[in-house]
């Protein structure tokens, strides 16, 4: 049995480009809390800053990723560039969604428990453990090419004039996606993966994170607090969280 809880938040913004999925619901708007037996797929998407109907691309991407019906065969990659090609052939059917283009980023949880990770863009997944917070997930950007190359340090990579820039994400009419796959191991008790929009990500320091992780109260409730914080410390985009906590509990 898998914990899962889920909340978007439109923050300063005057509407909410982000989404969440968790198994068979997508949310837009709020909160979701769900106990969940495998196989199922928690992601969070983000609509394109800079592009149009990012709110429209980002909830059409996970309604489609639900659709899904994931099990231990299924060619993942597969199905997520096939996500890709049908919103860019949306997008070049209707002026109103022009290369409308969403992130996406998840965890896919086989019958079996077998996790495989996958991420488009920027939008993060981390995992809790044992106190310590890890990035899993890879940026998809230029800013973290550079850091990788040594050309910037970390503390550059935060306020580059470039942060912003990230690679093909799905729905880009004119060149496809990569989408990377990491296969995690068993989650251990007490883990929690974490999955979030660059809203959080930009705003809160995995530090920061890690200390509010790690804080005994309930799982709501340090999501929540990990939006107020973004909020507090000047955040101007939209905030999406996932938590995913594992259970021997079947019941």
């Amino acid at each position: 049995m898998f914990y899962c809880i889920g909340i978007t938040e439109k923050g300063v913004m005057s509407h909410n480009e982000d989404a969440l999925l968790v198994n068979r619901e997508v949310v837009d708007s709020g909160i979701t809390e769900q106990n969940i037996q495998a196989p199922f797929i928690a992601a969070v998407s983000d609509g394109v800053s800079g592009e149009r109907s990012g709110e429209v691309a980002s909830k059409m991407c996970l309604e489609m990723l639900r659709d899904l019906r994931y099990e231990k065969n299924i060619d993942l990659e597969g199905a997520l560039l096939d996500i890709h090609r049908k919103m860019a052939d949306y997008s070049r059917s209707d002026p109103e969604t022009h290369n409308m283009q969403a992130t996406v980023c998840g965890v896919a949880i086989d019958e079996e428990h077998n996790i495989m990770t996958f991420n488009v863009g920027d939008s993060r997944l981390y995992r809790f453990r044992q106190g310590k917070l890890r990035q899993i997930s890879r940026d998809q950007s230029l800013v973290q090419l550079l850091y990788e190359e040594g050309t910037i340090t970390m503390e550059e990579r935060k306020t580059h004039v470039h942060r912003h820039i990230i690679f093909p994400v799905l729905g880009n009419v004119k060149s496809e996606p990569k989408v990377d796959f990491i296969p995690l191991d068993g989650m251990e008790y007490g883990d929690i993966l974490l999955l979030c929009t660059d809203g959080l990500s930009d705003s809160v320091s995995p530090l920061d994170i890690e200390a509010v992780l790690e804080y005994p109260e309930p799982l709501k409730d340090r999501l929540d607090r990990l939006v107020k914080n973004s909020l507090e410390k000047g955040c101007k985009d939209n905030i999406t969280i996932i938590a995913i906590v594992y259970s021997e509990d079947d019941e």
